[in-house]
Order: C-alpha cells, then structure tokens, then sequence
C-alpha cells in the first residue's frame, strides 16, 4: 500500500527503534505517536491551565473504545488494567471450582491460580500436560474432568511462540469459560476473541504502547459468573447498578455490574491515553495486515537461521506462529551464539538453553544483516 493515514507504511514509518532490536516478545519500542501522546498529555497535567485536565478523565472512554476496536468487544465489556497480571488476577480470583491450565505458561496465569486457591478455596487448578509445550484441543480434551469450570491459555506461548488454537479448545471445553493471556499475540495475531470468554493482555510489548498499560475484556456470560473479589471504589455501583462516576462517600457500595466492578482505583489517564493512541494505530491499519508483515519478517529470520543450520524448535506454519521465532543450538554452542549476537549489536533473549527472536513491523533491512553477521560469527566460530 502507498504511504498514508491507515496504511501499513505509514504505521511502519512511527517506528525509529535502532537497527539490532530482536526483542518485541519482551518489549516493544514505542513510536512517536504513542510518544507526542505521552508528551501532550504530560504538559496537561505539569501545566494545570484551568479546564484542560479534565480532558485527561476522559482517557477512560477512549481506550476502553480503542481495546473494544480491537477485539470485537462492546466498551462496556472492557475494565482498564495497568498490566496483564492485574488483569487474570481479577479473572483468577473471580472464578469458583475448577480451572484447567499448564504449568508451563507464563507465571502470571499460574500464579493467579494458585494464589487464588490459597486465599480463598474457591479455585482448584487442574495442571494439565502439554505436548511438548503446546496446548492443543486433543491434549485439552483428554484432560479435562467434570470440576472444571474454566480453562486458561495463552494466546501465544512465550517459550515456543505456539499460537493456540482458540476455535478448537472452544469446540471441545462447551461452556467453560475460556480465559486468554493474550499478551504475547495481541497487536500481532488476528484470532477471534469472540470465541473467549475472558481476554487480558497489555500494551508493552507488540502494540508498543509502553508499560502500565492493559485491559481485561469480559464476555456477558463471564461477567455474569465472575465475582469481582478486588473491587474498589471505582468499581462501585449506582442506585441502577451500573458504574458510578461520583466519588461513594459515607457508604460503601455493591460493585458495579459487568467489566467496570473488575477494578481497584482510578487508572493513570496518561498511560490510558498512551494505550489508546497505539491502538487506533493499529485499528486504523487492522491487525491482519500487520500480521502478514511481522509474519514475512518472521520467514526472514527462520531463512536466515535455516542458512546457517541453527536448529530452529518453533512453529514454522503460519498458522501456528507469531512473531516468535526459537533457535535451540547444541547446549555447548550456546554461549557462542548469544556472544555472536551480542557483539553485532542484535536484541535477543536467552532462556533455558534457547535463543528468542521477536521481529516486528519496523524490523528493517539493517537489523537483518546484522543477524546475519552475527551468524556468520558463530557459523565461523563453531567450526575453528
């Protein structure tokens, strides 16, 4: 597409992280949208003119529309939170009898589990077996028992870069409720969060829009069997039963009805206004086009990898992958390759005897010929 307002060019064009940078599963760079935003309503608040803060209450409204553009839900059915792991534990701790997970997903989801299970004894989690890290609806199906009242997986598996099947666990949990950590896809991967029940993701990583940013979105049904344990003032009811927006003094309130009760204060406007600048970005583009760049960038790095025979152990159909790509050398050749990344200057995480690489949109020419260099080095080094 030709260079403008909505088209994948210019998204690409916000974007001016230094060449090198491999790293977006962990956190993403932000653009000059998400930073004159940043700086706008910054001198809102440092400059006090009479009447302009209250434009930054209005913050609010805005994101929960920008997140509600994104993945298919009504505003009213997204509550802001500052981060995913706020996020799943109101969702963790509103769920009563059994949730299916794995162990192995990122400790923000089995941490809220387990937490839950011990402050309140409402929640039992069911620790399921995955194949090889990979939760799929055939693995799912011979797990689950009669108790479970919810499953819970993520969108994007942080260690494989595996992209679940969200259609096939729908079919085969009925009507459990499905909750999704969809951080690591969210911004990236175009999945139909229709079929969940509870979505929860933030804003730091693929949508780019800096740290203390998320939101948890709530189906009708969820918001119907979820109990807003952590909910504060903010989240309190009105004589209708919906969402006060004047202070509850001298009385204590029941919460509110639906995503709104699923909060504790009032949120930070700025970092509202942040997550919903980055948003409407991607709204405007849409995520499949998105996708379809990160993903030919992704095709880049698994070439490039192929080249120089370095074992590459994630999802190589595109159906199954994101914008992670795992590379597991031999255990005695990986300090030689994260050494070779690191001196050619290239972003990457190592973990567990594994090297990850995250493009995305704005990984450019420059950052692929230096992780190119660097495999050079180790091919080189590997071979003295």
């Amino acid at each position: 597409m030709t260079a403008g307002f909505g088209t994948i060019d210019a998204y690409v064009a916000t974007f001016s992280e230094e060449p090198g940078y491999f790293d977006f599963a962990r956190v993403g760079p932000i653009g000059r949208t998400v930073e004159a935003e940043q700086h706008a309503q910054t001198r809102l608040q440092a400059t006090a003119r009479f009447g302009t803060l209250d434009s930054l209450w209005e913050q609010d409204a805005r994101v929960r529309e920008a997140v509600a553009l994104v993945v298919g839900l009504r505003a009213d059915q997204v509550a802001f939170q500052p981060n995913t792991s706020q996020g799943l534990m109101h969702a963790l701790f509103g769920v009563t009898g059994g949730v299916a997970m794995s162990l192995a997903e990122f400790p923000s989801l089995t941490f809220a589990a387990a937490r839950s299970a011990e402050a309140l004894g409402v929640v039992e989690p069911l620790w399921l077996e995955t194949d090889h890290g990979r939760l799929t609806p055939g693995n799912l199906r011979d797990q689950l028992t009669s108790s479970v009242e919810a499953v819970a997986v993520s969108l994007v598996d942080f260690r494989t870069g595996y992209v679940a099947d969200l259609e096939g666990i729908r079919q085969v949990i009925g009507d459990r409720l499905l909750i999704v950590d969809a951080i690591q896809g969210f911004g990236v991967v175009d999945a139909p969060f229709e079929l969940a029940d509870v979505v929860v993701a933030g804003g730091q990583k693929w949508v780019r829009a800096g740290w203390g940013t998320g939101f948890l979105g709530l189906s009708d049904r969820a918001a119907e069997r979820l109990t807003p344990v952590f909910s504060g003032f903010s989240g309190a009811a009105n004589a209708e039963g919906e969402q006060s927006w004047t202070m509850p003094v001298d009385e204590v309130r029941a919460p509110a009805a639906g995503a709104a009760a699923f909060q504790v204060s009032n949120p930070d406007p700025i970092a509202q206004a942040r997550f919903a600048a980055a948003l409407e970005e991607i709204a405007a583009v849409g995520v499949p086009q998105i996708n379809a760049l990160v993903a030919e960038k992704v095709s880049r790095v698994i070439d490039l990898a192929d080249e120089y025979a370095i074992p590459v152990v994630s999802p190589r159909d595109e159906s199954e992958r994101a914008g992670i790509v795992v590379l597991e050398p031999d255990p005695d050749q990986l300090t030689v390759l994260t050494a070779s990344l690191f001196n050619h200057g290239v972003s990457a995480t190592s973990r567990d005897g594994q090297v990850r690489l995250s493009p995305h949109v704005s990984t450019s020419e420059d950052s692929l010929d230096m992780l190119r260099g660097s495999f050079v080095s180790f091919a080189t080094a590997i071979q003295i």
